[in-house]
């Protein structure tokens, strides 16, 4: 199991809490009829923080598999309720209330599988005309995830690394076919945000709050850590040309939809 690190994450905080904004901005208005919000995957809660600008006098409770990130997130947001819930756990998933408003999700499903029994179970949470919203990262085309692929199934790390998928988003069309299925309506959308970083080292400190994660974490001292960095590294400056300032512009799509039950 991964285990998460709230200050790495959050050093991009700004970055990473830009889709939630733009996610939530679809949300049904604050008329009083939003009382009860869930947000999947809460993180250290920064997501959760735009749930309350959203809806400053509903009950939100934000949920994660990570003690360290509930932890982080009790800390930033006393006013909002959290807890410890593996969504990848049905019966975990199917232990939480099924009388929200919204449901809310920024940047979580993709560690998540097998979301044909998923999806469903999220609208399951949403009362009749509730409705789900979901932000998840689509650029396993972009060069940092195929140099990390690479790298990954190269022969030097091909028996020291899981091989295993660690993303497991479906296909748009797949999500279509889903969301016509168990949604009353739903809409879809793909937006590619063009951060700009400071450097390519930026880049690499991204990744190791998320996708490098799971990888460093299997290799079994800072050695090898910093050798298997290094050769993603390199790799990294080729792909990623710098500006006329040095700084870098780091393109991410991210693919959304909000479906209503």
């Amino acid at each position: 199991m991964v285990v998460w690190d709230s200050e790495q994450y959050l050093r991009f905080k700004d970055e990473r809490t830009q889709p939630s904004r733009d996610l939530a901005m679809q949300l049904p208005p604050d008329d009083g009829t939003v009382t009860r919000v869930l947000d999947i995957g809460c993180g250290p809660g920064n997501s959760t923080a735009v749930l309350r600008e959203r809806y400053p006098q509903a009950e939100i409770l934000g949920v994660d598999n990570s003690p360290e990130m509930i932890e982080a997130a009790r800390k930033a947001h006393p006013d909002i309720d959290f807890a410890l819930c593996d969504v990848s756990n049905p019966e975990e998933l199917g232990s939480l209330p099924g009388d929200f408003d919204v449901v809310f999700s920024n940047a979580c499903i993709q560690w998540v599988p097998n979301h044909v029994q998923l999806i469903p179970e999220l609208l399951a949470r949403l009362k009749q005309g509730g409705m789900l919203a979901v932000q998840t990262p689509m650029n396993y085309e972009e060069p940092i995830h195929r140099i990390i692929a690479e790298v990954v199934h190269s022969p030097e790390y091909v028996d020291r690394l899981p091989q295993q998928r660690e993303f497991y988003n479906l296909t748009p069309p797949d999500y279509w076919e889903l969301l016509r299925k168990h949604a009353a309506h739903f809409r879809m959308w793909k937006t590619s945000y063009m951060h700009t970083l400071p450097s390519h080292e930026a880049i690499m400190d991204w990744y190791r709050g998320t996708g490098l994660r799971p990888y460093l974490q299997a290799l079994p001292d800072d050695e090898s850590r910093a050798i298997f960095e290094a050769k993603i590294f390199a790799q990294v400056c080729e792909a990623y040309p710098t500006q006329s300032d040095g700084s870098v512009i780091f393109p991410f799509p991210r693919f959304f939809f909000t479906a209503v039950r």
